[in-house]
């Protein structure tokens, strides 16, 4: 196959409701071969900010909304049940842990509560989904021809941030936000472990930066 092509079966995206999720789900069902199955997650699929989501999913029956909060494991275990309904027999070949959160705020303002919050949407959530998900992602790369690693087969993508990079510290002077710093570095480091883990059963596991995006957690970083 063409190694240009993506040919993904089915693919889940959390954080959907907008900003890069949103983008996600639109490049998904715009595909000449979208997707059997597009997952949709946000954590209220009924409330306002949600509202563009739906109205694509009322135009695409392909697109199922599902209530998700990652900071929530018993939330994360009932999606996947849900997901693996509407599967069925087959696994799920692309699992995207976008959701992700911000506080905008400098070294010396940082608290417990905000470092904890942000590392368990941003890293915590991302670890659970993976361990929750893991069935369905083994079942797709069981069930697709080849022994390479790739998207088409089974995958984890984990939306990193050149945020988290310790080399290049990007931005420091428009933003510090150090919470989101610290947990997108450790974003990386389980990205890593999971690769490691997870490439037995042929699951590729990678850490993305997306570039910095206009959107509504991006632009927090557009104010000094």
């Amino acid at each position: 196959s063409n190694m240009g092509e993506l040919c993904v079966r089915s693919v889940l995206v959390t954080g959907a409701n907008r900003g890069l999720g949103l983008g996600f789900v639109q490049h998904f069902l715009r595909m000449p071969k979208p997707p059997q199955w597009i997952f949709a997650t946000c954590r209220d699929p009924k409330g306002q900010r949600a509202q563009e989501l739906k109205d694509l999913a009322s135009k695409h029956p392909n697109l199922v909304i599902i209530a998700l909060e990652v900071a929530d494991p018993a939330s994360i275990k009932a999606a996947a049940a849900k997901v693996g309904e509407h599967l069925g027999g087959s696994g799920l070949n692309l699992l995207i842990n976008n959701a992700g959160m911000v506080k905008p705020k400098t070294l010396d303002a940082e608290t417990l509560e905000d470092m904890t919050e942000t590392y368990t949407t941003n890293t915590t959530g991302p670890l659970l989904m993976g361990q929750a998900f893991l069935p369905l992602l083994k079942k797709a790369a069981q069930g697709s021809p080849g022994s390479g690693l790739s998207c088409s087969k089974a995958a984890i993508v984990n939306i990193s941030s050149i945020g988290g990079s310790i080399a290049c510290s990007f931005v420091w002077e428009l933003v510090q936000v150090v919470s989101y710093r610290c947990s997108k570095a450790a974003l990386n480091m389980l990205s890593k472990c999971q690769s490691l883990a997870y490439r037995e059963h042929g699951i590729l596991c990678v850490a993305l930066h997306p570039g910095w995006v206009q959107t509504d957690l991006g632009g927090a970083a557009g104010h000094t």
